[in-house]
């Protein structure tokens, strides 16, 4: 908006040519933010506890599970709400609202946040306490990145090629399973970072991290000299993701201030399906969607501890391969404090984010 409205004021006062510079508004971005988070956070989560909407956990689950988590019963959850309002007002503050990306990265968080918030929704009330049902669930996502997918490909139609990383001449072309392997990034980002979302702080934490280097991937592929320099892929409307990235990152950032250990409130399905399904779409959209696996690699190790663990109990007569999942889990039953696996699994997730900047040159 700010673009809009002030840009074509240069001519009037020079001051105004700096919301020219992408760079500029996506510092601005994270900045507000983290800002608007940090304002409204406290508001928000006194309404939440005010109106009883709290983390519901359960004996009858896991007996484990209650021993870990038990004290965390009545915690206002459904905290992704101010996160959504940070990263919306702030994309539509500072981001060019000309670009198609920006709107089709929006619109998937929206409708994947709306999905979350009715499966937080049905889960505070009594007959409905595991929310959602599992395949209803799935069913919509797909169809939100099904149209995420479509929209993708109206874009860009002939352009079907997959990027491995690490590797400048290689690349699969896709073809029409293009849009089935959008939907995958998008639904697989999104219910890997739910399943992370179960310490205090850890998906808050690791999300800011693979937004910040979305960010830069976003703003790297969408100008054009340094994507023939680093011989990457180039998209034109890629720039502006950076201000999607950083208003993300910062919105992480922003929660985590009432999300670390001890937690004041929690994100619910209504913030980690979105935010998951917002950085798939940045993947797909910058095609980048491989690099999600390292870089986002602590959400990759927390979605495919809980397949093997499924796995094994069904394949292999209720043998477990963790002693809980996700995996998270299992080392707080091993004897790890909640802030040690947070903090651990940040810096790991630290070190794969500088890693995904070494496949922009090590190729």
């Amino acid at each position: 908006m700010l673009y809009h409205l002030l840009y074509p004021l240069r001519d009037w006062w020079f001051g105004f040519n700096v919301f020219k510079y992408i760079t500029f508004r996506t510092a601005c971005a994270g900045i507000t933010a983290f800002l608007v988070c940090v304002w409204c956070g406290p508001s928000v989560i006194r309404w939440l506890a005010r109106n009883k909407v709290g983390q519901q956990v359960r004996k009858e689950d896991s007996a484990a599970f209650y021993a870990l988590h038990g004290g965390k019963q009545g915690t206002p959850t459904m905290g992704g709400l101010f996160m959504l309002i940070a990263i919306v007002g702030t994309t539509l503050l500072w981001a060019n609202l000309a670009n198609a990306y920006v709107w089709i990265a929006l619109g998937t968080t929206l409708v994947l946040g709306a999905i979350g918030f009715a499966d937080d929704a049905l889960k505070l009330r009594r007959h409905h306490a595991r929310g959602l049902r599992g395949r209803a669930k799935l069913l919509w996502q797909c169809a939100a990145a099904g149209v995420m997918a479509y929209l993708v490909t109206r874009l860009r139609p002939t352009d079907g090629h997959l990027e491995i990383p690490f590797f400048k001449e290689w690349s699969v072309t896709l073809g029409w399973l293009a849009i089935p392997f959008m939907i995958c990034v998008v639904v697989g980002a999104s219910n890997a970072v739910n399943l992370t979302d179960g310490l205090d702080g850890l998906a808050s934490g690791c999300l800011a991290m693979v937004a910040c280097t979305y960010s830069l991937m976003a703003y790297l592929t969408g100008h054009a000299k340094f994507a023939d320099y680093l011989e990457i892929y180039y998209a034109p409307l890629a720039g502006e993701l950076a201000v999607f990235c950083a208003a993300l990152a910062g919105a992480s950032l922003g929660f985590l201030w009432f999300n670390t250990y001890p937690a004041h409130v929690f994100m619910g399905d209504t913030g980690s399906l979105a935010l998951g399904g917002a950085i798939g779409a940045v993947a797909v959209l910058i095609k980048k969607e491989l690099l999600l696996l390292l870089v986002g690699g602590i959400f990759v190790a927390e979605a495919v501890s809980v397949m093997m663990q499924v796995a094994s109990y069904r394949l292999r007569n209720k043998k477990l391969v963790f002693r809980m999942a996700p995996i998270h889990h299992h080392f707080q039953v091993k004897g790890w404090a909640e802030p040690q696996v947070t903090v651990r699994f940040w810096i790991v997730g630290a070190i794969l984010a500088l890693l995904s900047f070494a496949t922009l040159k090590v190729r």
